[in-house]
């Protein structure tokens, strides 16, 4: 299904991520624009009753309505694809649409999933809460621990969930072992990729089945729109994804893919700036704060097995103060950086994760997670980072720490 004229994907599979991430998926149209056209249009027409027929048969290409598939869309989703090595990509309106259909789509009542306790708020509560009501039966792990997914599994696991780096605590997970143990039940993993990006870490080559996106963050980068992915292989879509997508009206709008085609054609550079700059103000923070956590250097307590997995120590960041109180005064005391809970930013976001992010998980899970009252969220942007670190510094010395 797709316009007039595009690039072959057996040529563009070969191309580097850099590449792929401009020029992967794009088709043009008779008119041979160079930017990819914004098809905003809910429905299509057609030649005749037989060309329709044969649409919806399936026996001919083309669209039908932007509920199922739509031109911008599609381009957007085959660029997600290369990028990530993936045979389907399928894009939703937010990240969260994403999470809950690659669980809802596969899953029945009786049915029993295995989860990292260390998840974004949202995730959990899908676990927690909604999961159950479907009778759906949950069980929550340490994520870093591999004999903990080991003996939480059952005759009928059907899924292991988790995130790595987690937010906001920047868990990881040994995505290679992990998926492993999953497979020898036959049980699909499903990887919330969303800190570390495709640029970083690509799960699918470390054993995942499903990868999962909020393209709000890092994928568009300049809090704009939101948006979300679901990447598998054609069978796992054949057998479970496409139906469900089709008709619960998860689709991406046109607009939003448009938006989040730009944001991928500077992705790669992006990101590897943006860890660059959280390398620089980690090493600031480190002894100006009680507690640091980045993955990218050599004090963070899983360092040796993010580095196995990740390109590059990421983009996020967090540490403890010693209560709720500092953490707020020094949230109010910045200037540069934004008080936000966004994150993948091109401006430096702080957020406190307690009151916002994982607001709505209870205080002893909060304790349990690991996020403290005092417990804050960096997400560093493009800035010059000496002028992010003199934010902080300022504002740190206020605290008197």
């Amino acid at each position: 299904m797709k316009p007039r004229t595009g690039v072959d994907r057996s040529i563009t599979q070969k191309w580097r991520p850099a590449t792929q991430a401009i020029r992967g998926g794009t088709w043009r149209s008779d008119f041979g624009e160079t930017s990819e056209a914004l098809f905003l249009t809910s429905g299509f027409s057609y030649e005749s009753a037989d060309e329709v027929a044969a649409r919806f048969r399936g026996e001919a290409e083309g669209f039908t309505y932007s509920r199922q598939t739509n031109p911008t869309v599609s381009m957007f989703e085959e660029r997600m694809a290369l990028l990530e090595g993936a045979e389907v990509a399928r894009a939703t309106g937010t990240g969260m649409a994403a999470m809950a259909t690659a669980l809802l789509c596969q899953l029945r009542a009786g049915d029993h999933v295995v989860a990292a306790r260390a998840l974004f708020g949202s995730c959990r509560w899908l676990v927690d809460t909604l999961l159950p009501q479907y009778g759906i039966e949950t069980t929550i792990v340490d994520g870093r621990d591999n004999e903990a997914w080991a003996k939480a599994r059952k005759p009928n696991t059907k899924v292991f969930f988790l995130e790595t780096p987690a937010n906001p605590t920047l868990d990881i997970v040994d995505l290679r072992a992990v998926s492993d143990l999953a497979h020898e039940i036959g049980a699909k993993v499903v990887v919330d990729n969303v800190f570390a990006t495709p640029v970083l870490q690509k799960p699918m080559e470390l054993g995942a089945d499903i990868v999962c996106y909020s393209a709000t963050k890092h994928i568009d980068g300049q809090g704009r729109v939101l948006g979300g992915v679901i990447l598998c292989d054609k069978k796992f879509d054949d057998e479970h994804l496409y139906a469900y997508f089709r008709h619960t009206g998860q689709i991406m709008s046109a607009f939003n893919a448009w938006v989040l085609l730009k944001g991928l054609e500077t992705l790669d550079m992006r990101v590897r700036r943006m860890c660059e700059n959280a390398a620089k103000v980690a090493d600031f923070l480190a002894g100006r704060v009680p507690t640091l956590l980045y993955p990218g250097r050599r004090d963070f307590p899983q360092h040796a097995l993010a580095m196995q997995q990740m390109a590059a120590g990421g983009t996020i960041l967090s540490f403890h103060l010693e209560s709720e109180r500092q953490a707020f005064d020094l949230l109010n005391a910045l200037e540069l950086i934004d008080i936000s809970n966004n994150i993948g930013d091109s401006r430096s976001l702080a957020t406190h994760p307690a009151t916002t992010t994982h607001k709505a998980v209870a205080p002893e899970i909060q304790r349990e997670l690991g996020i403290t009252p005092g417990m804050i969220r960096l997400s560093v942007g493009l800035e010059d980072p000496q002028d992010v670190i003199e934010d902080l510094d300022r504002a740190l010395k206020i605290l008197t720490l």
